[in-house]
């Protein structure tokens, strides 16, 4: 592996044709663990205090269909070239640049990590108080969060695998909480469809609508920017010219299966709340279950959590550490390092603020999807210089690494979506597309030329569109220093 080329970490390749092994079924099984998330049951359980069901669940669909598309039209980075969210940012930020929004990306998905990992622990630390009196969450939250880093760190087919066993449990849990909560309520003379702590009209009314609507956007806004490290791992047609056919694999996933299975668990969380006053449903199930039936439930809230980490969260943060340490921080150690920020990060502490958390994340991210959005459609029209990602010294490096175009535009999305958090996830994209397209366009690209937007050739820029397997050569150490060696006598 040649040392001096950190951008060409094995881990960071792209991937092949042949290497692509997830398909439509197997997508859709892996979203079914990653959208049941106790995380999701907060938004439910803050929603139902100033809208009524009906309202929180239009809201939630409206969200998740919303960044399901976000989702769709970034994925296709990963299914077109075979590339991972953070190689790919080296285009609208820079070959150094690109670190900046993928670590805060990282650090994100690693909190979220942190949370699940904690929801997880919380339900085995109870199943194994009541079989064994033993009552230490600390220690099952360590032993949880290494079985799920071990998990993750051999690779994506054992991902799908260990997706295929949970999914249909998972479903099978989600149904029955679902009931139990609801006839809970019923017990208590509540109507699950008009019951509402503290109902709100008009202007009040919409606003808490639309918190619901970004709560959602903001709370899959990580995985929206990052669907190419997942996306590149999907089959998909050679020479396909058609989107929607090409992306056959992700859409269905994105904009049929997280929607559903998304809405269901906010669903749970408002019922949850209803009937317990908490949208926590381990404290909902501990008080509707007991003895074996509980111990069950509590197992399948583990399994849920499992599902979700390694997909949504591990992978994409393991990917993000690898690209910024380079070959010396292969996957396996971003993974490590994911679960050491996901623990600092005391998730124990964040569950009661994660409705205003997932505001500010989702401008934040978002304005990010926007900038990728601008760049790889509007600008490069989905062509990329893919070897020249690659290059130190090459066509994205730009100024000492930084593209200044990409950074202005974060920076500004950032900051004007977190100042109308109401619509924080709409902003966010507007703004960062908008302010890229025009800053690449007329500032940055005049001063740096970009060879697929100077002279497009669909033959040479595109991947698995016109049938190419992008290749990357990797020099040997001896290769390299047998070069400097003969530049020397030159």
């Amino acid at each position: 592996m040649n040392k001096n080329n950190y951008l060409k970490s094995p881990d960071l390749l792209p991937i092949k044709e042949n290497e692509r092994n997830i398909g439509t079924f197997g997508f859709a099984v892996i979203w079914v663990g990653m959208a049941i998330v106790l995380a999701a049951f907060a938004i439910g359980g803050g929603g139902i205090q100033h809208l009524s069901l009906g309202m929180v669940i239009l809201a939630t669909v409206i969200g998740s269909v919303a960044i399901g598309i976000f989702m769709s039209i970034i994925g296709d980075i990963g299914i077109e070239h075979g590339l991972s969210f953070p190689v790919y940012m080296r285009a609208p930020f820079g070959t150094i640049g690109t670190h900046i929004p993928s670590v805060v990306r990282g650090i994100t998905a690693s909190c979220w990590f942190g949370i699940n990992t904690y929801f997880g622990a919380s339900a085995i630390n109870a199943i194994l108080n009541l079989l064994f009196d033993f009552d230490n969450w600390l220690v099952c939250f360590l032993l949880f969060a290494v079985l799920q880093l071990v998990n993750t760190s051999l690779g994506i087919k054992s991902i799908e695998r260990f997706a295929d066993l949970a999914a249909p449990i998972i479903i099978l849990i989600a149904c029955w909480m679902y009931v139990t909560l609801a006839d809970q309520a019923t017990e208590q003379g509540k109507n699950i469809w008009s019951w509402v702590e503290s109902p709100t009209t008009g202007g009040a009314a919409f606003t808490a609508f639309m918190v619901v609507v970004m709560a959602n956007m903001g709370f899959w806004a990580t995985l929206a920017a990052d669907m190419p490290s997942l996306s590149r791992f999907f089959k998909a047609p050679k020479n396909e010219r058609n989107w929607l056919k090409r992306n056959k694999t992700q859409l269905v996933g994105n904009l049929i299966i997280m929607p559903v299975f998304n809405t269901f668990m906010i669903v749970i969380g408002a019922v949850s709340y209803i009937a317990v006053s908490n949208a926590d449903p381990i404290v909902a199930l501990q008080g509707a279950a007991s003895g074996f039936i509980l111990g069950i439930l509590l197992l399948m809230i583990v399994l849920a959590q499992w599902s979700t980490n390694t997909s949504a969260n591990v992978i994409p943060a393991a990917t993000i550490f690898s690209n910024v340490g380079g070959p010396k921080v292969p996957f396996w150690v971003g993974v490590v390092i994911a679960g050491i920020i996901g623990t600092l990060a005391q998730p124990w502490s964040l569950f009661d603020i994660l409705n205003t958390v997932l505001l500010i994340i989702g401008g934040i991210l978002t304005s990010i999807v926007g900038i990728l959005f601008a760049d790889y459609y509007l600008l490069r029209k989905r062509r990329v210089n893919v070897h020249e990602l690659y290059e130190l010294n090459g066509q994205y490096k730009y100024m000492s690494g930084f593209n200044m175009a990409g950074m202005i535009a974060w920076v500004i999305g950032g900051i004007v979506a977190n100042l109308l958090p109401a619509y924080s996830s709409i902003v966010g994209f507007a703004v960062g597309a908008i302010l890229y397209y025009v800053l690449a366009k007329y500032w940055w690209f005049k001063r740096y030329k970009q060879e697929e937007i100077e002279n497009p050739s669909d033959e040479q820029y595109l991947g698995i569109t016109v049938g190419r397997d992008w290749v990357i050569e990797v020099e040997s150490d001896i290769e390299v220093s047998q070069k400097e060696v003969n530049e020397s006598i030159t």
